[in-house]
């Protein structure tokens, strides 16, 4: 069981990594890592690790979608990890994987776990509808190559 300073410690830490994401601060969501940043998303199968794998992938999806953010969050506490439920949203204003913008907007529920060294994130792995994600923006397209692993 994790104390209640630690835990309130992983929650400043979440909202300043979900912050500055928003916020396009990427420099300050790579410090909330615990050095070296890693995310997967489950619903592509992609890993993005280290400062510029993850800095790549920031930019790639800001690109596509600067106006990003999150709504409706919760989080659930465990010893080693918390999870937090969201609604991601954005428009797509920017190239796409290689498509021009549509002017679409989505909105996905997103379930993250953030992964802990004590009050520093190792990991974010990332669960979501991919499928809704791409048919809402506009570019139902990709879900070929969504399915081959091509995405």
């Amino acid at each position: 069981m994790i104390s209640e300073d630690l835990r309130e410690r992983r929650l400043k830490i979440i909202e300043e990594h979900m912050d500055t994401e928003v916020a396009h601060e990427f420099d300050r969501t790579l410090g909330t890592f615990n050095g070296h940043p890693h995310y997967e998303i489950m619903a592509t199968g992609q890993i993005f690790d280290g400062d510029e794998e993850v800095m790549a992938y920031y930019r790639m999806t800001r690109t596509a979608f600067p106006d990003q953010r999150h709504d409706n969050v919760r989080y659930h506490f465990a010893d080693e990890s918390v999870i937090v439920e969201f609604d991601l949203l954005g428009t797509n204003l920017g190239e796409f994987y290689g498509r021009p913008p549509t002017g679409k907007a989505f909105r996905v529920p997103i379930i993250a776990v953030f992964f802990f060294d004590e009050d520093r994130i190792t990991n974010e792995r990332i669960y979501f509808d991919a499928a809704s994600l791409i048919t809402q923006a506009g570019h139902a397209e990709l879900l070929s190559l969504l399915a081959s692993g091509e995405v």
